[in-house]
């Protein structure tokens, strides 16, 4: 008697399991689908201008009707080198940027600690405290414009009433016009910091300090040996951050002196903007970009590696 042939084995209804290399191609698929749509904006408004920027950079392209530009290699940074008036717009960038993201920092902490300290109408003070930040920056030059007013402004009207010189022009005077624009770029950007500040603050836990205080810390030692280290990585962020946005200043600055007096508020991107729409210039004006650009990674990079230097030797220690 012959054996029963082999029947087939019945359908299940299941799915065969995908294999493991098919699961991963699908998820780099459906990721790339998910970062497409904000990775799309940033290569066509950040990326592509930056590599046109770099490229002409390297020709004679001037503002024309006609555009007819050639390459000239490095003769655009040669000249560079040589410019004087460059490299003091460079020097009033970095005062400008140093002196400004410092006093935002010094404010803004001074500031998160005292809404984080438990004020009455403690969300009122909040969004008083980011109305600087809401307000566009043309708006607030022209205000800032006003108050330093010469003649008819609140600040030399104060002066005056105090009894000290009620003369002073403030965004004409050399000797006050970039403390001047100093202190209104603290004021427009001490905001940002202060909300970021505060949010940090919030994660410290409440046990640290109170085992700070049974050891005797008084508050000035509470805040060095709790505040501060906690809140370092938030730091060494927005100050990066707070950095690379002033010193690109641009309309702010504008606005109040247009550079002036005699170039003394001429930040290096009002500078490159002149010789790009003003002299037409836009090859030279994009070798004064590229600069400003390679300066300030290797300043940002210098300052991180010190940063992350600092976490590693204490972790170690």
């Amino acid at each position: 008697m012959s054996a029963p042939a082999p029947t087939a084995p019945r359908p299940t209804g299941r799915r065969p399991a995908p294999r493991p290399g098919g699961m991963a191609r699908a998820r780099r698929r459906e990721a790339a689908a998910l970062v497409m749509p904000s990775l799309l904006p940033i290569l066509v408004l950040s990326v592509a201008p930056l590599i046109i920027g770099v490229g002409l950079a390297f020709t004679d392209a001037r503002l024309v009707r006609s555009p007819d530009y050639e390459p000239v290699g490095f003769d655009n940074f040669v000249h560079l080198v040589d410019n004087g008036f460059f490299w003091e717009s460079f020097r009033i960038g970095m005062v400008w940027a140093v002196s400004v993201t410092l006093l935002q920092l010094a404010a803004g902490m001074g500031l998160a600690l005292l809404l984080n300290s438990g004020l009455r109408l403690q969300g009122l003070t909040r969004v008083l405290a980011l109305i600087p930040w809401a307000m566009p920056p043309v708006v607030v030059a022209i205000m800032w414009r006003m108050i330093y007013s010469p003649n008819a402004g609140p600040l030399n009207a104060a002066l005056g009433a105090a009894g000290l010189p009620d003369d002073v022009n403030w965004l004409a005077d050399f000797s006050t016009a970039l403390p001047a624009v100093i202190v209104v770029g603290v004021w427009v950007g001490m905001p940002q910091t202060t909300v970021t500040l505060l949010a940090g603050l919030q994660q410290i836990p409440g046990e640290l300090y109170e085992a700070a205080a049974m050891d005797g810390a008084g508050p000035w030692r509470r805040f060095t040996g709790v505040t501060l280290p906690s809140l370092r990585p938030i730091v060494a962020s927005i100050t990066s951050l707070n950095f690379i946005w002033n010193f690109n200043s641009f309309s702010l600055v504008y606005v109040l002196t247009e550079g002036g007096p005699g170039g003394r508020t001429m930040l290096p991107m009002l500078f490159t903007y002149l010789e790009a729409f003003k002299n037409r210039n836009i090859g030279y004006a994009a070798a004064m970009g590229v600069v400003l650009v390679v300066v300030v990674v290797l300043l940002l990079a210098l300052y991180l590696w010190s940063q992350f230097r600092d976490d590693r030797e204490g972790k170690v220690g």
